[in-house]
């Protein structure tokens, strides 16, 4: 079965994140200052393979630990949402 598997990575919250603040700055500079903090990742998505929706992130768990993810600059979530 193919799951669609989601990974959300950003950097780590005692980090700065220069295009985070970058973008605060210009909502700021447009009037949407209820803004209060912005933080800048990315979202991956990978069709993957397997035969339960475990196995499928435990996959994406050891994508993220061998390549996907900086663990000294980023955390990152992984979500199973649905079969493709």
């Amino acid at each position: 079965m193919t799951y669609e598997v989601y990974v959300n990575v950003l950097p780590l919250k005692g980090l700065l994140d220069p295009q985070g603040k970058t973008v605060h700055q210009g909502l700021n500079k447009i009037g949407l200052s209820q803004v209060a903090d912005v933080r800048v990742g990315k979202r991956i998505v990978m069709h993957i393979d397997a035969n339960s929706e475990e196995e499928a992130k435990s996959i994406a768990e050891d994508a993220c630990k061998k390549v996907l993810v900086n663990p000294v600059m980023e955390g990152y979530e992984i979500e199973v949402a649905q079969n493709a």
